[in-house]
């Protein structure tokens, strides 16, 4: 494996968080090895059934040798073919291994996102079940973790997908994410990634969000870095995604952004484009009267004053939703007691006793 990694910057600042991840024993602190540390592995399957028995003996092998409590967590996403059985019978010969079943298939994000959630670790380890993935990266991710980082990102350099149809679009579509988001990592598509579990505190995914999980940890002010990580070309099944997840990234990019930039005040955006329409508004009936005075134009021969209308109504009703938004946020925040900030760590000096 080549260990090259990139560090990321990750200077940005939020207003608002979301509900922590289930429980966990406290992690280590950044910085500080973690030689104790319970490691936790997820795993989504869809319909990988002739894949599982060597996920398995890998991802075993890999763990084993770290010297560290684990658990594997596989989350069988309503698959259709032998997966399910195949699964339930490595569970009942490894109690280290945990099997969820969704009744239907949600999609890779809601898996990623009951691992999170039902898994223990302090380190959360997510990852592939076609075995592109390599298990024996996983203790070099770890390991740089260890050297204080919060989220270790997997980077496919030398990828075995087709080149046109998956990785060409996967490379455009990773440069849009960094110029966005200003994370700037090579391949946020990887799923093969180590986070810390304080990292991932408030992270709520939907859609399919999964892939910008290092983006809403560096939200929380957590240290983003990426490593290489080996990629094997598929053998068994194939590929669940296609050239229409381009379309997804850009919609889901720009829920990010919002999110990021106007969470907690989305009456900039509501409130900014309604009073821009309203003064085109202006702008088109000052237009139209310009006609009227100069041109001796009627007002019923030009389409102008209906505009004109039609921008003001809009502007007034777009300034009306960011002040529903604006309330529907403060209920947010208060019904639950939800702070809008977050605090790292507070600093105090023990009193004097002679003050």
């Amino acid at each position: 494996m080549n260990g090259q990694q990139h560090d990321v910057p990750t200077d940005m600042d939020i207003e608002g968080v979301g509900r922590p991840c289930s429980p966990a024993p406290e992690p280590a602190a950044s910085g500080t090895p973690a030689d104790g540390q319970f490691v936790s592995v997820t795993v989504p399957i869809y319909n990988e059934a002739d894949n599982i028995p060597q996920l398995y003996s890998r991802i075993r092998d890999a763990l084993d040798g770290l010297g560290r409590p684990w658990e594997l967590v596989l989350v069988n996403d309503g698959s259709t073919d032998d997966s399910p059985r195949r699964l339930d019978g490595i569970a009942a010969q490894d109690p280290r291994v945990k099997v969820v079943h969704f009744g239907r298939n949600y999609g890779q994000t809601a898996a990623l996102m009951a691992g999170i959630d039902l898994s223990r670790g302090d380190i959360i380890v997510p990852m592939d079940g076609d075995l592109q993935n390599d298990p024996s990266d996983i203790a070099a991710m770890i390991a740089k973790l260890d050297q204080g980082y919060d989220v270790v990102s997997g980077w496919r350099k030398d990828r075995k997908d087709a080149a046109f149809r998956r990785n060409l679009p996967s490379r455009l579509a990773n440069r849009l994410i960094s110029a966005v988001s200003g994370v700037r990592l090579h391949d946020y598509g990887c799923s093969l990634k180590a986070y810390r579990r304080s990292a991932l505190e408030g992270v709520r995914l939907y859609g399919e969000m999964h892939r910008f999980v290092p983006i809403y940890a560096a939200w929380n002010g957590a240290r983003v870095t990426e490593l290489e990580v080996i990629h094997h070309p598929r053998v068994h099944g194939q590929s669940k995604y296609g050239i229409e997840r381009v379309v997804k990234v850009v919609l889901d990019l720009l829920v990010v952004k919002f999110l990021f930039r106007y969470a907690n005040k989305p009456i900039y955006v509501f409130g900014g484009f309604g009073i821009v329409a309203m003064l085109f508004s202006f702008a088109t009936l000052a237009a139209a009267l310009a006609l009227k005075v100069l041109q001796g134009t009627s007002l019923i021969l030009t389409p102008l004053p209906t505009l004109a209308v039609m921008m003001f109504s809009i502007g007034v009703l777009s300034i009306l939703m960011g002040l529903l938004a604006e309330m529907l946020n403060r209920t947010y925040h208060e019904s639950q007691a939800k702070s809008v900030y977050r605090i790292a760590r507070v600093v105090q000096s023990a009193p004097r006793e002679d003050a």
